[in-house]
């Protein structure tokens, strides 16, 4: 699956994965940007809780937005396939600025939502402009490859992970999430040793990739990102590995950004946040979206 599309020279919108247990109480940096980036006071959010299996999810998601002043915002769960071609949600997600898709179980999302109107709606306002974030089982979902489970561990095994088609916004990336908390790196590079076209994006919870229609990716956030670069992989014993096995991986780049850092994804090069000085303890390397 390709991402769609864009059409009479729009950008595509941000595509926003994040790690998972985003402040919700305090600063709500990540939300904040969010809002900002989808217009501000003019802002128009779609909110999808469809991974949740909690009843308050997408109330109090909706509440959040509001408080942070978006103009108007939705809260459409989609429990059914058949509520996904349902003209009233999906005349609510064509007036969208920004979809956010929250977080739970990945494959209610895949399950529920793949291959629907909504699945095709997303898709195409996201190339048309529209912003897309996703916390936790949502940033998962965004790319093409979805990492459906696995174990933990920081060393790769050939049985360590289970991929699933995701929704296919970009297919430049694999996300992992909750990822210094759950010790996930082992599983993110069984993911890319099984095809290592993609870059691993391993997310750290309360930390946000916003990755421009530029293939900028840049970090907002608590935490870090670890970047998983499998351009130079030289040898991978994927291919001769059984169950259980241990898997060997040479060559790979691995980078941790923290918050004000950049990724040029299409260059496959780091932009770190400049130390703070005593005289600018806010300064960054990159502007933030």
């Amino acid at each position: 699956m390709t991402p769609a599309r864009t059409t009479n020279g729009n950008d595509r919108g941000y595509i926003i994965p994040v790690g998972g247990a985003e402040e919700k109480t305090l600063d709500l940096t990540i939300l904040k940007q969010f809002t900002e980036l989808c217009g501000g006071e003019q802002a128009r959010i779609a909110v999808i809780p469809t991974a949740s299996s909690r009843a308050d999810t997408g109330p109090h998601y909706e509440a959040l937005f509001s408080e942070l002043g978006a103009e108007r915002v939705w809260n459409h769960s989609f429990e059914t396939r058949s509520e996904c071609r349902s003209p009233e949600a999906l005349a609510d997600l064509e007036s969208a600025t920004g979809i956010f898709l929250s977080g739970g179980n990945q494959l209610r999302l895949s399950t529920t939502l793949g291959g629907t109107p909504v699945a095709e709606a997303i898709r195409r306002l996201s190339a048309s402009g529209v912003h897309v974030a996703g916390t936790s089982a949502g940033a998962a979902f965004l790319p093409e490859h979805m990492i459906a489970f696995g174990d933990e561990g920081p060393t790769p095994r050939a049985d360590m992970v289970t991929l699933a088609p995701g929704l296919g916004l970009t297919n430049h990336v694999v996300v992992d999430q909750h990822f210094r908390q759950r010790d996930r790196l082992g599983r993110l590079i069984t993911a890319l040793a099984y095809n290592p076209f993609a870059i691993g994006v391993g997310l750290d919870e309360d930390t946000a990739a916003f990755i421009g229609p530029d293939d900028v990716l840049r970090v907002t956030g608590s935490g870090a990102i670890t970047i998983v670069d499998p351009t130079e992989v030289e040898y991978s014993s994927m291919d001769s590995a059984r169950r259980h096995d241990l898997v060997s991986v040479v060559g790979l780049r691995v980078h941790i950004l923290t918050d004000g850092a950049s990724y040029d994804i299409g260059r496959r090069i780091p932009t770190y946040a400049r130390a703070p000085s005593a005289s600018e303890p806010t300064s960054e390397e990159e502007p933030r979206p």
